[in-house]
């Protein structure tokens, strides 16, 4: 439950404690897998807005086995702090686009290794089908297991011009049948997609809130270097409406506002490489450092996850 004046909002960082009783991390790893919109099943290069390498760490390798890529991930953080709980994260590109034999394998590769606790999987609303959500659902029985679902807009406009190749309502469909099974559901978005607006923004949240989801995730528009977008970005850059801390700041607030209590908050931003990175820059602004500013700000002005929902109940 958020509790106004603390932290005002529901972080990941309480959901794993009340989850595995101790904090946890999750380990990033790179299986080689592609996506259907860029492997010319439904597209070809993929999401305009795309580069795998500006969230993919160092110590993930497709060269290197899923146990080498835990190995090392569990070194780079056991060298800064005491973690005794890991989860392994299938984060690049989409993690159910593939065989359920070959699936099942790499899940189970992760969840063999000591110190893992579960799995974390990234994909995209239409790589599911229902002989896949059979298998995670037998993971599920046994072991910790959550989907990330690439939503990114809720406007099948902005999905069609950031070459998505999927609708909102196969986010909507894919959404209903994961949480069915009993497994933990996270929407992901990106704010501040071309030919949207603050007022979009909080329609993304009143839409996904009224969905059977566990967990949201957001972050800022970046605009990556080797991307379709740069190459869109550099020719019309009044097309793009790009966010800075002090905006952004008010629109996840907003955004806040309107999402229920019980849905955790992943993450606010993504912090591509520099030498990666187009714009907008935030001259350096790490994730703690917004997270510390949002919850100062949320205080100040006596608000909270999911305010206007309560609200308008009492109303």
């Amino acid at each position: 439950m958020v509790i106004p004046g603390t932290v005002p909002f529901y972080t990941y960082h309480q959901y794993l404690k009340k989850v595995f009783g101790s904090p946890a991390q999750k380990l990033s790893i790179n299986t080689g897998l592609t996506c259907p919109n860029r492997d010319g099943t439904k597209g070809l290069n993929g999401c305009t807005y795309c580069n795998n390498k500006s969230f993919s760490p160092y110590y993930t390798d497709v060269k290197n086995s899923i146990a080498n890529q835990l190995e090392r991930g569990m070194k780079k953080f056991a060298a800064k702090k005491n973690t005794p709980l890991f989860l392994a994260y299938f984060q690049s590109y989409s993690n159910t686009y593939s065989y359920v034999n070959s699936l099942r394998e790499m899940y189970y590769e992760a969840l063999n290794y000591p110190g893992i606790k579960g799995i974390v999987i990234s994909t995209r609303p239409d790589c599911l089908n229902n002989e896949i959500l059979d298998m995670l659902s037998e993971i599920a029985q046994k072991y910790y297991i959550s989907i990330e679902l690439g939503v990114e807009s809720t406007e099948d406009e902005t999905l069609k011009k950031i070459n998505r190749c999927h609708t909102y309502n196969d986010s909507i469909m894919a959404i209903k049948q994961v949480a069915s099974r009993g497994i933990p559901v996270g929407a992901h978005l990106i704010i501040g997609l071309p030919g949207e607006n603050p007022e979009t923004f909080v329609n993304h949240a009143k839409r996904l809130s009224q969905l059977p989801i566990s967990m949201i995730k957001m972050h800022h528009l970046q605009i990556l270097k080797h991307t379709q977008m740069a190459n869109d970005y550099l020719q019309k850059p009044s097309e793009y409406s790009l966010l800075y801390p002090n905006e952004y700041k008010e629109i996840v607030i907003n955004m806040l506002e309107e999402i229920p209590e019980n849905i955790v908050v992943q993450r606010f931003l993504n912090e591509s490489p520099a030498h990666l990175l187009i714009a907008p820059k935030w001259n350096g602004l790490k994730n703690y450092q917004f997270v510390n500013t949002l919850i100062n700000t949320m205080n100040k002005q006596n608000t909270w996850q999911g305010k206007k929902i309560t609200e308008a109940h009492k109303d």
